[in-house]
């Protein structure tokens, strides 16, 4: 039922509301208003409804109504309170959004620009849906005609609507939709092409023409030709609406930046601190260093410092910098392209930290002892100069005695004792016993063209290693000073496994007659030892899989449960604030509760940290997904013209539906659906992580290596199907697991794409 509302009553003697008193009340109206509810606002009764029924009717009519009796609107406006969805950005970086809910017979969907900033705890980015209070505004107030304040963030679609647009000769076409588990077309009549081409990615959305009629597909952006390799990235960063273009506002910001002058920093540009990253790293955020300590007390140990880019200097809370760094969450890293977080003027210039350029940062002197045990940690505000950038590979040949002309007058002063404090470092960690998962990652290598040259394991080397646990090392040092000052932060949390996840891993590992212990006495050790176990067994990276698929992930949070994985009790995000917003909100945490300068986290800020924290976590999520899906589809694209061709690879999945292989050359992954494995009838057997045969009790298990052929390709979906070649095989499933299984009816043999 409406609420009451301000406008001007009608006397209540059965007469008549005007034309306009029915619209200034529908637009006041909190909730539903109709027939019932005006007739009762006005004091409209007996007869006089009838006469009410014609001028509602007559209203409609003219078009200045909306809706049905028991819902009605001025058409064309909408009401107070709405459900919106965010489109993008106007030329001034502000959010827009449109309703989410609209009568295409109401004409053009309206704009709405959102208000954000602080004292509001909504965090909200491109393709959310948010409940909004609106405003409408006056003419000339630019494009949009609505001002809104977020209320709260709905539960949001994961991905956007986009598809492959088909043309028909006859005019209109059909969408079929890249989403691997979509399997509806849609039709597209010729007036709701939105100019695209036949065969052009798009982007469309779903309308309705009436209350219950069904929902019309209409592009609303044409995206280009999908078939080009370079712009297979786009797709991902597209349905999933990751902010790409910068808006200018935040560009001409940028602009005005100055480096800061020594007043107030502590002066270590004498101090040999090296960059220490990828060959192809293009930003270089952290710097490292260590020496001996000299302090005789500390006989054998070490002082490592690590300098992290001063980010927070350039970054001010609530600025337009701020806000579209928040908004992004994190860089997302495709094989083609950077989505970064920060625009490049600042990510690759001021604040790398370029070989021989004097670079302000934020660091952390640490004191170990021999042991490798950290003894205390000074964090200061300084200015740095590297003085080498190098590779992993680089500094990883200069310690195993291939030095290069680069590293040989830095091998004393810096190389050298850098690898005495990591191997002293190392004993510690060995010693405190972190989650140790061997899940070595592609990468894939592009041509000039961008297509996919070859996909290569990079090797894991020592360098690595000690750039990590250097980075733990700074990042616990954070954590535990802004506890120390008793001043809110955003943790990194880890959870251990979940008592569901451990009880299928429990099952699992008794076919090969291993254990985990209970929940209770969980350790990350335990884990370690099972997985010392699996080297001597002919399925190590099955036993990796499966452990890494039981733990929980790790999220943002200023609510403290530790880091299981790593074994801490406190763990914060402290060393990329180039690429990760957690970062800049610990760097100004530091800031303020070391008094290092007026740019630390804000009063403002703080009551937001855990809506700000929930907000990163999902954009971390959501590049994730966006990298995977982008190196799916670019892999697809290279076996696209090997359809027909044998491979070898091992059960990466197990379903009720069929089995995932990933390839053992490229680790590309693809489907083999249950109905084509044969003529036996298969059991999916989940506490074994295989499909067994009801007649022969041979099957497939998680782990597996087996040949396949490629019979289907779909670069827009990252798709692959195969058929398996190799014969099922007698194996423990487990008699206990076996006697329980559930039938598995066989599906048809339609191809549905990877659904894990």
């Amino acid at each position: 039922m409406a609420r009451k509302s301000n406008v001007t009553r009608a006397p209540a003697n059965g007469g008549l509301p005007s034309k306009e008193q029915i619209l200034d009340f529908l637009n006041s109206a909190q909730g539903k208003a109709g027939k019932r509810e005006i007739a009762r606002a006005f004091g409209v009764s007996g007869g006089a409804r009838i006469a009410l029924k014609r001028l509602l009717a007559e209203m409609a009519e003219e078009g200045t109504l909306a809706g049905d009796k028991k819902h009605m609107r001025e058409k064309g406006k909408l009401p107070p309170t709405t459900t919106l969805e965010v489109t993008g950005r106007d030329k001034d970086g502000d959010l827009i959004a449109k309703p989410l809910h609209w009568e295409e017979d109401d004409g053009k969907r309206p704009i709405v620009r959102i208000v954000t900033g602080h004292g509001r705890d909504v965090e909200i980015g491109i393709g959310d849906h948010v409940l909004a209070r609106l405003e409408k505004l006056p003419r000339g107030s630019g494009g949009a005609q609505y001002e809104a304040t977020p209320i709260k963030k709905l539960p949001r679609e994961k991905r956007r609507l986009l598809g492959i647009y088909r043309a028909s000769k006859r005019g209109g076409g059909t969408i079929e939709p890249i989403d691997r588990k979509e399997l509806k077309s849609w039709q597209i009549l010729p007036d709701d092409t939105g100019g695209a081409n036949d065969g052009d990615l798009v982007r469309f959305q779903l309308n309705r023409r009436g209350r219950f009629a069904t929902p019309r597909a209409e592009i609303v952006e044409s995206l280009g030709n999908p078939d080009d390799q370079r712009k297979i990235s786009l797709i991902s960063i597209h349905a999933h609406g990751i902010p790409e273009d910068f808006p200018e506002s935040v560009i001409q910001e940028c602009e005005t930046l100055t480096p800061p002058t020594m007043k107030g920093r502590i002066d270590l540009r004498d101090i040999p601190l090296l960059t220490i990253d990828p060959i192809d790293a293009r930003d270089h955020d952290d710097a490292v260093h260590a020496a001996p300590d000299t302090d005789g007390k500390n006989s054998g140990g070490f002082v490592v410092t690590v300098a992290i880019a001063d980010v927070a200097q350039y970054i001010r809370p609530d600025s337009k910098l701020d806000r579209e760094a928040k908004l992004r969450g994190n860089s997302v890293y495709f094989p083609d392209r950077v989505v970064p977080m920060l625009p490049e003027k600042i990510s690759n210039d001021l604040c790398s930290l370029r070989e021989l350029e004097e670079r302000p940062c934020l660091a952390v002197r640490m004191v170990f002892d021999k042991h490798g045990e950290k003894r205390s940690h000074t964090f200061i505000r300084a200015m740095m100069k590297s003085a080498a950038k190098l590779s992993y590979q680089e500094a990883q040949a200069a310690i195993d005695g291939n030095v290069s002309d680069k590293c040989q007058p830095l091998m004393e002063s810096a190389l050298k004792p850098l690898w005495e404090a990591y191997r002293a470092v190392a004993r510690a960690r060995d010693k405190r016993g972190p989650l140790d998962l061997d899940l070595p990652e592609r990468k894939i290598l592009l041509n000039a063209e961008g297509k996919v040259d070859r996909v290569v394991t990079p090797q894991r080397l020592e360098a690595h290693r000690l750039i990590e646990e250097f980075m733990i090392q700074a990042n616990v040092a954070a954590a535990e000073t802004l506890e120390e000052k008793r001043l809110p932060l955003v943790y990194r949390i880890h959870d251990a496994p979940s008592p569901e996840k451990l009880k299928g891993l429990r099952d699992f590992l008794e076919t090969l007659d291993m254990k985990v212990p209970h929940a209770g006495a969980l350790k990350p050790e335990a884990f370690n030892r099972v997985l010392a176990q699996a080297k001597d067994l002919p399925v190590p990276d099955l036993i990796n899989e499966v452990i890494l698929r039981s733990q929980s992930q790790a999220e943002y949070n200023p609510k403290n449960i530790g880091h299981f994985g790593l074994n801490l009790v406190r763990y914060a995000h402290f060393t990329s604030p180039i690429r990760r917003y957690a970062d800049l909100i610990v760097h100004r945490a530091l800031i303020r509760a070391l008094d290092l300068g007026p740019d630390g986290l804000s009063d403002e800020e703080i009551p937001h940290l855990a809506s700000i924290a929930k907000a990163i976590s999902d954009t971390e999520r959501r590049a994730m997904s966006a990298e995977r899906e982008t190196t799916d589809r670019l892999i697809a694209a290279h076996l696209a013209d090997q359809v027909g061709a044998t491979f070898h690879g091992r059960i990466a999945g197990v379903t009720r539906s069929g089995l995932f292989v990933k390839l053992k050359d490229t680790g590309a992954d693809g489907y083999i659906p249950i109905s084509s494995l044969g003529n036996d009838y298969y059991h999916h057997v989940e506490a074994a992580h295989a499909l067994v045969g009801a007649r022969t009790g041979t099957g497939y298990r998680l782990g597996d290596t087996v040949e396949v052929r490629l019979l289907e390709a779909i670069p827009s979906a990252g798709a692959l199907r195969f058929e398996m070649l190799t014969e099922p095989s007698k194996g423990n499933f487990g008699s206990k697991v076996l006697g329980n299984r559930s039938r598995q009816r066989k599906p048809g043999n339609k191809f549905r794409g990877r659904s894990r």
